[in-house]
């Protein structure tokens, strides 16, 4: 079976920093491109980033550029999600996905997702 578990979420101040964490199981971590989306409050799900399957090849949102880093240890079959610099319009729940294959591609499998709220 197939799980994503987020975790690190938590209240920040505006131009503070969280990590996210995602460590996956029940399947071959290092097979599949991965990626984070999000989803603010009332609002829709917008797609943050995500990385190709050995890492080597990343994609942001322009929302997101130059404030998030995504990364990934498949030797520990977990993903990241570095965010500095973050902002007021940050604040929303924070969900892992795992592509079908490479990036762009359908996302198949989802965690619970982690609550980030960058507020004062």
């Amino acid at each position: 079976e197939v799980q994503l578990v987020e975790s690190g979420g938590g209240l920040v101040q505006p131009g503070g920093s969280l990590r996210l964490s995602c460590v996956a199981s029940g399947f071959t971590f290092s097979s599949n491109g991965m990626s984070w989306v999000r989803q603010a409050p009332g609002k829709g799900l917008e797609w943050v980033s995500g990385v190709t399957n050995g890492g080597g090849s990343t994609r942001y949102a322009d929302s997101v550029k130059g404030r998030f880093t995504i990364s990934r240890d498949n030797a520990k079959n977990t993903l990241y999600l570095q965010m500095n610099s973050l902002k007021p319009e940050d604040t929303a729940v924070y969900y892992c996905a795992r592509y079908y294959s490479g990036l762009g591609s359908a996302l198949d499998y989802w965690g619970q997702g982690t609550q980030v709220t960058v507020s004062s």
